[in-house]
């Protein structure tokens, strides 16, 4: 079996991590092993495909296997019962697996969870890993990183996401992470954000701007395609004015307006409705958590909702509020 500190481990091939993992695998040294875990064979059959001769690529099964293999291991899962079990799994999990490869010698092993998962069980995992770290033998070093993306699939994709990362060893380790984060995201969008747990609040935080805004544009440009106004113009109005932002000037939420964005694929692809209301949810419990009074919430998580509940737009890119709206009587 080759040498851990050869290996680099990422686990969870869906929309988001396999770009990110094609990313990493390609701009790695190429003599350094590649594990990949993913429940689906079919990706992971495609991810090996299209990396053939960018280096080895090895699978694994589970996050004990994972961990044996490689000092650094990445993960980007859907929602907290995926990374309770990866990481918190009695029998084949991270985190056992990190105590059975110390039981032989010491290990210096670095575990990072990319996906924006309740702050709770990133709580969770963190207890687990600090507690795991106590009980190893002299010099061994266990590190969990929280570390969620901002970008989505097309920055995944083209390596170009920002990164929010939280780590109790600042010194020790972000240089360490940021090393490795570079390969799949832009240098200068890679931010240390505070202690464990920080980098997911930045990241729900954003996410609560972001989906309230995709709720606002929406209702701004579909005031004015009911007008009969052109929807590009008044985009680029919109847009060299006070009322820019992100979504107009990005992900546009008006079929045809822009190329390549989910609104001119029928809203396929992009950041899911159902994800983005969660994301939202979870900011508006921060702000329980914070004693922050909040208003735009509560009316823009049962705007997504009522949408997602429809056939039409279930599963359908966030933007899709604004067909929501324009075909709405």
């Amino acid at each position: 079996m080759p040498s851990s500190e050869d290996g680099v481990a990422f686990i969870g091939l869906g929309v988001m991590g396999y770009g990110m993992a094609v990313n990493l695998r390609s701009k790695l040294d190429r003599s350094k092993t590649f594990y990949i875990c993913d429940v689906s064979e079919d990706a992971i059959n495609r991810f090996k495909l299209e990396l053939d001769g960018q280096g080895p690529i090895e699978v694994v099964q589970n996050g004990t296997e994972a961990v044996a293999v490689a000092d650094t291991v990445f993960s980007m899962l859907p929602d907290s019962a995926a990374v309770k079990s990866v990481y918190l799994e009695i029998s084949n999990g991270v985190i056992a697996g990190v105590r059975k490869a110390a039981a032989a010698s010491p290990v210096r092993k670095l575990i990072v969870e990319c996906g924006t998962i309740e702050s709770a069980t990133i709580s969770e995992v963190s207890k687990a890993a600090s507690d795991a770290e106590k009980t190893l033998p002299e010099g061994s070093v266990l590190d969990f990183v929280d570390a969620p993306v901002s970008g989505g699939p097309n920055g995944a994709r083209g390596g170009t996401l920002a990164f929010m990362v939280g780590t109790d060893r600042p010194d020790s380790v972000f240089d360490r992470v940021k090393s490795m984060l570079v390969h799949m995201g832009k240098p200068d969008s890679i931010f240390l954000c505070g202690d464990v747990g920080a980098g997911t609040a930045f990241k729900v935080i954003n996410n609560y701007i972001s989906a309230i805004v995709s709720l606002a544009s929406s209702e701004a440009l579909n005031i004015g395609v009911k007008l009969g106004l052109d929807p590009k113009r008044l985009t680029d109005v919109i847009n060299a004015s006070g009322g820019m932002t992100w979504v107009t000037a990005n992900i546009n939420p008006v079929p045809g307006v822009m190329p390549n964005v989910p609104s001119s694929r029928n809203y396929e692809g992009g950041f899911r409705i159902e994800l983005c209301k969660k994301v939202l949810e979870m900011g508006s419990e921060l702000a329980k958590q914070a004693n922050a009074k909040t208003v735009l919430d509560k009316p823009t998580i049962q705007a997504f909702e009522e949408a997602a509940a429809d056939e039409r737009y279930k599963g359908k890119d966030a933007r899709v509020v604004y067909r929501w709206l324009n075909e709405s009587t």
